[in-house]
């Protein structure tokens, strides 16, 4: 058999062929490849986002702009320190208060816990 070429310039390859796909599946082997049963699709998870340290509201609240301000000066190093300090000295406080008005150490780490989600909202922690 000779390649005949086709209308858009291309040649085409002799074959044994003829007829479609659907008549050339005959009996038992149609009957296996044309069954159908549950389909079923695997979908991978989402990739779980890594857990974010640090404060969720960070660049927001009043005193923001001046804690980054700060630290911007001072360089990261120093006004960790500072903040440290100054998160301990705020600490101390609030315990001198419970002995005061008599608070057990569940209330003090209750108002403890408190003065870090008011500082977040401020924007100390920013």
């Amino acid at each position: 058999m000779a390649a005949s070429i086709s209308a858009a310039g291309l040649k085409a390859l002799p074959s044994t062929f003829h007829g479609s796909w659907a008549t050339s599946l005959a009996g038992a082997d149609r009957a296996v490849l044309t069954k159908s049963g549950p389909t079923y699709v695997r979908v991978a998870r989402p990739p779980r986002s890594r857990p974010r340290m640090g404060n969720i509201n960070e660049g927001k609240g009043l005193f923001a702009p001046l804690v980054v301000l700060t630290r911007n000066i001072i360089g990261r190093k120093r006004f960790n320190q500072l903040r440290g300090k100054a998160i301990a000295l705020h600490s101390q406080v609030i315990t001198e208060f419970c002995k005061t008005i008599g608070a057990d150490n569940k209330q003090r780490q209750g108002l403890i816990r408190l003065a870090k989600k008011n500082g977040e909202k401020l924007g100390f922690l920013a």
